[in-house]
């Protein structure tokens, strides 16, 4: 019978080849031999910038990709289908990702078709987007979300506010500008991954991509005032939210920084899997929670440990209370060696499921490099949590997990009704 380790759950790095264009876009050209389908990312800064250009860059992130000065919207799909490509669009905090899947075949005339709609785009502000009757109100988990950011990390930040009340829509020049602004290759990084030789697709992407040119945009989100979260306790009451939801946020310690590693696995026996202490605890033990998660947030603005919970209405501050306990004695005993093995192996084994597939590693790859982190830099994260010790993983808890140094925010319907 074959034991799955950390070596044998590793997915091998693939060559990869690096190079800053002329214009500033950080190219990687990822090789993955045999592959029918190329995939390639374009991730672009998008954060929101200020209030005034909200509505101008939902705009533009709706059009960007549809029609050019040559093609309108039917003409694109048309030309997509005859590649055998599909191209989609995602907005982030962060980020506006661009994301073509085509046939290996059609590689050069994806690059090409990218290269008509980033450089020579067409924007109806009616057709794009119906413009907002009014301002909507932010949802009961957006409300929770902003207050978190807001008492943890002080504020004004683009995290933490709202954007500006909707209106008319832009007329056209000012969608044209915007595009100026934020759809530019430097700050930009592209991503390909595919069977062709790594050479020949840099070469075709310089050439496609040669009349691209502008930025730096400056859409990233500034740090936040503060870098460490301030703890504490925060309830928010809705009578309409019709749900406990609960959110903390802790200190924590980025990837790729000495440390990360070891946090991760005892946030992982915290409230990261199926039979996690709090898991066990809120779901199983007291009926409290529907679903419940740890993870470490990261990202220009800042980077912190959230515990995210949802539970039946009235039950927030029950749900508070039990988290603190659970943050508690973990940091103060530590993780059992157990609950440490499975847990690196969980860890370990996820890796190779978020390569599953080739779409999903171009999308990981490039998000990777985006956030500043090395192109293989999941390909060696199993090998860094099997070096993480047990007694590592109890320091990492003792620092990072005591109760005090969180806050728990929560919105609910109703104060919690004991029996």
């Amino acid at each position: 019978m074959n034991t799955l380790t950390p070596a044998r759950l590793t997915p091998a790095p693939r060559e990869a080849l690096r190079s800053t264009l002329a214009n500033g876009l950080d190219t990687v050209v990822v090789a993955a031999p045999g592959a029918p389908l190329a995939e390639i990312r374009l991730v672009l800064p998008y954060a929101r910038a200020d209030r005034a250009s909200v509505r101008p860059q939902e705009l533009v992130a709706a059009g960007l990709g549809t029609a050019t000065a040559t093609r309108d919207r039917q003409a694109v799909a048309d030309r997509a289908a005859d590649l055998g490509a599909e191209v989609s669009t995602v907005v982030t905090a962060e980020h506006l990702v661009l994301s073509v899947s085509v046939l290996a075949h059609g590689l050069s005339g994806a690059l090409r078709l990218l290269a008509d709609l980033l450089v020579h785009p067409v924007y109806d502000p009616a057709g794009t987007a119906p413009a907002p009757a009014g301002p909507a109100a932010p949802g009961p988990r957006t409300r929770l979300r902003r207050a978190q950011l807001r008492h943890a990390f002080g504020g004004p930040h683009p995290l933490t506010e709202e954007g500006a009340a909707g209106g008319p829509a832009p007329v056209t020049d000012a969608l044209y500008a915007f595009h100026r602004r934020a759809v530019v290759p430097r700050g930009a990084v592209l991503l390909v991954l595919g069977g062709a030789d790594p050479d020949r697709v840099l070469a075709l992407v310089r050439a496609e991509l040669a009349g691209w040119a502008g930025g730096p945009s400056g859409l990233v989100l500034p740090p936040f005032p503060r870098a460490e979260p301030e703890p504490g306790r925060i309830a928010l009451y809705d009578p309409a939210a019709g749900q406990a939801l609960l959110l903390t946020a802790g200190p924590a310690v980025p990837a790729p920084e000495p440390g990360h590693a070891a946090l991760h696995l005892a946030q992982l026996v915290l409230a990261g899997h199926a039979s996690s202490r709090l898991t066990r605890h809120l779901r199983e033990r007291h009926g409290l929670a529907y679903a419940v998660d740890a993870r470490v947030r990261q990202n220009r603005a800042g980077c912190w440990l959230e515990i995210d919970c949802v539970g039946a209405p009235g039950t927030g501050d029950r749900i508070a209370r039990e988290v603190a306990d659970c943050l508690g004695a973990l940091a103060a005993s530590g993780p059992t060696p157990e609950e440490t093995r499975r847990v690196r192996r969980y860890a370990a084994g996820f890796a190779r499921f978020a390569l599953a597939t080739r779409a999903e590693e171009a999308s990981a790859l490039a998000g990777f490099v985006a956030a500043g982190l090395p192109v293989d830099w999941l390909a060696h994260w199993p090998a860094a949590l099997a070096e993480v010790t047990d007694a590592q993983v109890a320091a990492a808890a003792a620092r990072f997990l005591p109760p005090g140094r969180t806050l728990l925010a929560t919105l609910d319907t109703t104060p919690a009704q004991e029996a």
